[in-house]
């Protein structure tokens, strides 16, 4: 049985993550880490570790697993490109899965979205994407949204510094053809809505995804952690785990 270790235990997320390992058969809860906790304690007694806090406590995070040589499963979003080079680097000696979203559902949508990009391109379609989260999340766009306009410029030629426009507001102009719209909401307590469209003349592909549990991103942890445990170092995703590489 797999010892897993949540940190940030006391928080929504940490909340779903403990009641996901109690739930998962081949998971216990070994350990769990709040602010100003012994961590490396904590992780004395895991075998792997879940972390979805907040992206400045990652390099702590980074240490206590090298320190240890613990697998980790990272689903904090909005690092900077610092810290996520910090985790390239942490990779090349442990093992680590670090997703932007951890459902099955949202790992579809990153194959279909792909797929679907391979197939109508934006040369016949105009690209644009939606997400909307809860009142309390601090980084736009999303960490799926994200992702989900890398996979679009890893399709296209196009690239996020100079062909993604966040919003749009006063006289524009018209739609440069390369251009890939990004647009954020935020209100009340969505849990996670992302679109992914494709508006040609006469005709619109939508691919959504809503979600309305953390349940469904704290059982894809789960199961990230026990498939992690074995794999040698490396920087693996939620791809990875489920297959769909």
């Amino acid at each position: 049985m797999t010892k897993l270790l949540i940190t940030g235990s006391s928080g929504r997320m940490g909340q779903a993550l403990i009641a996901a390992t109690e739930l998962d058969p081949s998971t216990t809860l070994g350990a769990t880490h709040d602010q100003g906790e012994d961590l490396p304690g904590a992780f004395s007694q895991a075998d792997a570790v879940i972390d979805f806090t907040v992206h400045f406590f990652t390099k702590e995070v980074l240490e206590a697993a090298l320190a240890s040589k613990t697998p980790l499963v990272i689903g904090t979003t909005g690092h900077t490109d610092e810290e996520r080079a910090a985790i390239e680097d942490a990779a090349k000696i442990i093992p680590i899965v670090f997703a932007p979203n951890y459902s099955i559902g949202v790992n579809t949508l990153f194959w279909l979205t792909r797929k679907a990009t391979q197939i109508l391109g934006n040369e016949r379609c105009d690209i644009e994407v939606t997400e909307m989260h809860h009142r309390h999340k601090i980084d736009a766009p999303s960490g799926t949204a994200r992702r989900l306009l890398e996979i679009l410029n890893e399709e296209t030629d196009t690239n996020y510094a100079e062909d993604v426009a966040h919003g749009r507001v006063g006289n524009i102009g018209p739609r440069p053809s390369k251009e890939i719209g990004m647009h954020t909401l935020r209100g009340g307590d969505v849990v996670g809505d992302h679109t992914v469209m494709f508006a040609a003349d006469g005709e619109r592909v939508e691919l959504t995804h809503k979600a309305s549990s953390r349940m469904t991103f704290a059982s894809g942890a789960v199961r990230a952690a026990v498939w992690v445990q074995d794999k040698p170092a490396g920087l693996y995703d939620m791809q990875d785990v489920l297959g769909l590489t």
